[in-house]
């Protein structure tokens, strides 16, 4: 299959001409898997790149364009990383407060569900900050709706919390339903699958493969899928776009998300800007417009709690010197790629 790489990206690289551009197709513990116009090879970052690189997301992630050079058939060396249009970011697992970069360069991002026990508005308004965040656009995927009673219902409260997103409905036994985010998949493009375990993202991602390469797994007792993929991995699509799918999350944590807590609580926001103090804070204020909506009910008291959280747990990410210099890198990568294509 032809390596395509698309123009804003084959522009950059021409700034690099004794090197080769590739993308990171895989990457685990230090080594990477790179796609290039020769070929699939084993890639290393170069001493001087580990020595430049302060914080875990200047390493590259799956997704990401590099410039290497190839003088050993079997591993080449990664010199340089390619700025970034768009790069999904976590807290790390555990305790720690450091960075997790999931996927980098996505155009749109696929926020999967499943429609039986899985089903949690409050998870997906977690995906949905990092995934505004991220500067992909995402997609919620509904899945399993064969497992569902409420289908209606369900759809009514989703639509609820994830304005101004599109919505879809699939189910694994209709062999055609992926058919619906096609138009997202085209020539060029990256999508990534995000989820939990067992939403059926590796079903989803065969179906546009055309075959049963990932592994999937029936339920489990308690109605939930069992976790099948382990690693972030880059996939060639026939139609020549590109498909990222990433292991279930057990754990999303806030990292440099205020921006995309505040687009996905835009009515949340917007009730804020209506109190009558611009320091109000919504506990007791005379003429707070956020209290007035929650003893009416046109505030939902649980999507009140879930946006106090999601604000105090990205602030709690954002006490740390490593939090500010990767947030700084990551907006001067993301601002220069797109000044850079403005101009030409």
């Amino acid at each position: 299959m032809n390596f395509l790489i698309p123009d804003r990206w084959a522009a950059l690289a021409a700034q690099y001409p004794e090197l080769t551009v590739g993308r990171i197709t895989l990457q685990e513990k230090g080594m990477y898997r790179i796609r290039t116009s020769m070929g699939e090879q084993n890639a290393l970052v170069s001493g001087k790149f580990q020595f430049d690189a302060q914080s875990p997301s200047d390493y590259p992630a799956v997704g990401d364009y590099v410039m290497v050079s190839c003088a050993d058939l079997d591993t080449a060396v990664i010199h340089q990383m390619l700025p970034r249009k768009s790069l999904f970011v976590r807290k790390a697992a555990g305790t720690s407060k450091t960075e997790q970069v999931v996927a980098a360069n996505i155009d749109t991002v696929f926020l999967c569900m499943s429609l039986n026990n899985d089903f949690n508005l409050r998870r997906l308004e977690r995906y949905l900050s990092v995934a505004w965040e991220s500067g992909a656009d995402p997609v919620v995927v509904l899945t399993k709706a064969d497992l569902c009673g409420d289908l209606p219902q369900k759809q009514r409260e989703v639509e609820a919390i994830a304005m101004g997103v599109d919505i879809f409905t699939t189910s694994a036994m209709e062999s055609d339903g992926y058919r619906q985010i096609m138009p997202y998949i085209t020539q060029g493009r990256t999508v990534a699958f995000v989820g939990s375990s067992g939403v059926g993202k590796s079903t989803l991602i065969n179906r546009l493969l055309g075959e049963e390469r990932l592994a999937t797994d029936g339920l489990r007792n308690d109605d939930k899928g069992h976790h099948t993929t382990t690693h972030r991995e880059l996939l060639f699509l026939p139609n020549g776009a590109m498909v990222i799918d990433t292991p279930g999350m057990r754990e999303l944590g806030m990292w440099d998300a205020a921006s995309g807590v505040e687009q996905t609580f835009g009515d949340i926001e917007e009730l804020a800007a209506r109190c009558r103090f611009r320091n109000c804070s919504h506990s007791g204020e005379p003429g707070c417009a956020v209290r007035a909506a929650l003893e009416s009910g046109h505030l939902d008291a649980g999507r009140w709690l879930s946006y106090q959280k999601l604000k105090n747990e990205n602030s709690y990410a954002a006490d740390s010197e490593s939090y500010l210099a990767a947030k700084e890198k990551k907006f001067k990568e993301i601002s220069k790629i797109n000044k850079y294509h403005k101009k030409r």
